[in-house]
């Protein structure tokens, strides 16, 4: 899936275009009275040679052509970032699956994920509700080092099955065979549902999934919906 550029980025390099023509003005300034000065200067019977002032001048105007190039190439670039709304719009309908903040309970399942920077001997997942409290520790098998996918089941650690719709977050703790804490990153809810709409109020196009707000930038996966598969199929046989 192709990544829309942030206008962040677009920023970044129109300030490093400009202050690239800033000093480029500056330089051309200086150079053009060194030259003056010269020409006033020179020794009658020994003129500065023209053939140098040329390629002297050639080569100032060989790093403004290419300031020039930089500014469509950032344009360019700023076009770019209007394909997220289109790449969102071309989701509607289908099914995603993408990394979030927290991760909503549905059908009694919510699923997480984090990265290890190496292999644990002691793992805890700790499940927490909206309100910061802990209501489910969990102690996964898998203990590699890399990323890691856990669906949890819903239920607190009493046994008992939360209701659907309960918005949840993972705190993560790893720790290595001397003790020592193992790094953690990158834990993120997932979640899932069908791309009802795009939204592009905030210059950052988002899709809405189950109601929710979610960055295109944050889509991991996309398949297409039961119904859109069988139509497909109904019109190929």
């Amino acid at each position: 899936m192709a990544m829309p550029v942030s206008s962040q980025s677009t920023k970044s390099v129109l300030d490093r275009i400009n202050n690239g023509r800033t000093s480029m003005a500056s330089n051309t300034e200086t150079f053009l009275k060194l030259l003056t000065t010269q020409l006033k200067n020179q020794d009658p019977l020994s003129p500065t040679d023209t053939t140098q002032m040329t390629q002297q001048i050639t080569q100032m105007t060989g790093v403004e052509q290419q300031l020039v190039t930089n500014d469509l190439l950032a344009a360019l670039v700023g076009m770019n970032t209007g394909t997220g709304l289109s790449e969102g719009v071309s989701m509607i309908g289908k099914t995603v699956t993408a990394t979030t903040d927290s991760s909503t309970l549905k059908n009694g399942k919510a699923a997480f994920s984090w990265t290890q920077a190496g292999g644990s001997t002691s793992l805890t997942v700790e499940i927490k509700n909206a309100a910061g409290k802990v209501v489910r520790t969990l102690t996964p098998d898998d203990q590699k080092s890399g990323d890691h996918t856990l669906t949890w089941d819903g239920k607190d650690d009493s046994g008992v099955q939360l209701a659907d719709g309960g918005v949840y977050t993972a705190n993560v703790k790893a720790k290595g065979g001397d003790g020592k804490e193992i790094k953690v990153s990158n834990i993120k809810g997932r979640t899932e549902g069908v791309v009802t709409a795009v939204d592009n109020s905030t210059g950052q196009a988002k899709v809405i999934i189950n109601g929710e707000a979610v960055p295109i930038d944050n889509v991991i996966g996309i398949t297409a919906t039961a119904s859109t598969t069988d139509k497909t199929d109904s019109k190929s046989a």
